[in-house]
């Protein structure tokens, strides 16, 4: 009997394992603070992941977070921004090839920023409004976390 018991409560623990889903919104211009937001993405996914539990994340850019998609963003970065946003380009990278996070930026954006579309980064979503790819994901139950 104590075996089905604690059978029973192991599938109850397993079964419990929650999800958690949240689109970050990225629009700010400081290098060195979207720089931090992409660190802490990382490890706030893989402290859900340590206890147990699934991260079901997407990022957001537009403004001036969008300069970390472009494979040239040495020729549109102010040298004082570089190694921020060489930062959080790799932590992009990471968290889309190993964590399976969307990464969304908005062609507005690109194009205010000059940059070609054929320079984003080839696992990057293009959007042709960030905003509406935003709200959608909010429809279906990610909460919304915005860096400004």
């Amino acid at each position: 009997m104590k075996k089905y018991i604690f059978l029973i409560a192991g599938v109850l623990s397993f079964t419990q394992a929650q999800e958690y889903k949240s689109v970050f919104d990225c629009s700010s211009n400081n290098a060195r603070f979207v720089m931090t937001r992409m660190n802490l993405i990382e490890r706030t996914m893989n402290m859900i992941e340590k206890d147990g539990d699934k991260a079901n994340f997407a990022i957001t850019l537009h403004g001036g977070c969008v300069p970390m998609v472009s494979d040239v963003y040495d020729e549109i970065t102010p040298e004082e921004d570089m190694p921020y946003i060489k930062m959080a380009q790799e932590s992009i990278i990471r968290l889309s090839q190993t964590k399976k996070v969307k990464i969304i930026v908005c062609a507005m954006s690109l194009n205010a920023h000059a940059i070609d579309k054929k320079e984003v980064l080839p696992f990057i979503h293009i959007s042709k409004n960030s905003f509406i790819d935003t709200i959608g994901l909010q429809n279906k139950g990610y909460a919304l976390m915005t860096f400004k």
